[in-house]
């Protein structure tokens, strides 16, 4: 069974044989993890890191990657985009690793690639959505998750549907939050929707009620919220305990049963713009693993909640050990050449690399899936 879904995974045969082939006998191949698994959003980073290992041991049942053992080398960023440096570096010199997957957050990711450029090793970038990461010229940057702009653009398809005719935004007050914002407005506009006010908040900030408070005083009947889940639960109740009373759309891949669970009844009738859907795994592209994945999770007593977050490190695992497989060496630079070759079904979408960013140094960009689902008395639902 495990070979079975594990062949649909892959997405195509040749992928399937390769990782069979070229027989390395009693070594282990290293592949970086660069992840917050401590710090403001550590729950993330951990649900990421589930992922990665339940895609190693599923590669590892089956043999491995060019018949050797793959080892995930787990770094902590700490939350920190110094860290997030600093990891980088020490998986890449001290650990040796050929390849690398991160590192959550746009503000670490864009912190770790000057290493990436330094030591020549490519890494998988499976969350962050800033549209800087692929346009600054990095060729050793890999990225399956969508940018802000892509997920605004796919985000189109609602804006009638659902009735959007002025809006406001309340982000996180980094690349990721003001990069949503921007995509986001810039679309909108262009689609006839009348934008407002756009306010920031801190990362760690706790208390939201000023900017709530301000947008309580708006015209528009819906509210775009970029931030993490933790933070994402506290804005939830705050605008409750307010009484705001409009349509709230979180972007990003926000953890709707996280919701559900933490923010109560402060969580209905909240639309959420998600990457993968484990509560309808027939919408992934690869229906077979995307069920896989979700009884291996639950098999293993993770936290339900965090299944969205995991499937980003489930597929970020399996199109680096593609690309190990199609390079037929555990080498960076074979490895980088490999990258732009894969097709993988995965959770999240078709993992695909097109080139982004300036001529001779571009960045691989796929082009996952998105979906928007809603919370109804306590119960998601699809909203499409």
């Amino acid at each position: 069974m495990v070979k079975a879904l594990f062949r649909l995974a892959l997405g195509t045969v040749a992928v399937c044989a390769a990782l069979g082939a070229h027989a390395q006998s009693g070594e282990v191949i290293k592949i970086g993890v660069n992840q917050p698994l401590t710090g403001a959003v550590a729950a993330s980073g951990n649900f990421v890191t589930n992922g990665a290992r339940i895609a190693a041991d599923e590669i590892n049942a089956r043999g491995g990657v060019l018949g050797s053992r793959i080892q995930l080398v787990i770094e902590d960023n700490k939350s920190n985009p110094t860290e997030a440096a600093n990891a980088t570096e020490k998986l890449i010199v001290r650990d040796k690793v050929a390849v690398l997957m991160g590192a959550w957050s746009s503000t670490y990711t864009l912190a770790a690639m000057p290493k990436l450029m330094e030591y020549k090793v490519p890494m998988v970038v499976e969350t962050s959505s800033s549209d800087k990461i692929t346009t600054m010229g990095n060729p050793y940057v890999f990225r399956i998750s969508p940018t802000n702009a892509m997920e605004a653009l796919k985000f189109k398809r609602f804006i009638q549907p659902l009735g959007i005719r002025k809006v406001d935004f309340l982000v996180v007050h980094n690349d990721w939050g003001l990069g949503a914002a921007q995509e986001f407005g810039k679309v909108l506009k262009e689609n006839g929707v009348d934008v407002g006010r756009a306010l920031h908040m801190d990362a760690a900030a706790q208390d939201m009620t000023a900017q709530l408070s301000t947008l309580r005083g708006s015209d528009a009947d819906t509210l775009f919220i970029t931030t993490g889940p933790e933070q994402m639960t506290l804005l939830l109740k705050q605008a409750q305990s307010l009484g705001l009373k409009r349509r709230i759309i979180t972007t990003g891949g926000t953890l709707p049963d996280q919701m559900i669970e933490q923010a109560g009844g402060a969580a209905d009738n909240t639309y959420h713009d998600a990457f993968f859907t484990p509560w309808f795994p027939e919408l992934s592209s690869n229906p077979a693993a995307a069920k896989y994945f979700v009884d291996e999770w639950k098999k293993r007593g993770i936290n339900i909640n965090g299944m969205p977050e995991g499937a980003r490190g489930y597929d970020g695992i399996h199109a680096i050990a593609a690309a190990i497989a199609k390079a037929g060496a555990a080498d960076p630079e074979k490895i980088r050449a490999a990258l732009w070759q894969i097709e993988v079904s995965g959770l999240t979408g078709k993992v695909r690399f097109n080139k982004a960013g300036p001529a001779g140094k571009e960045s691989g960009q796929s082009v996952p899936d998105t979906h928007l689902v809603k919370i109804e008395n306590g119960k998601i639902v699809r909203a499409e």
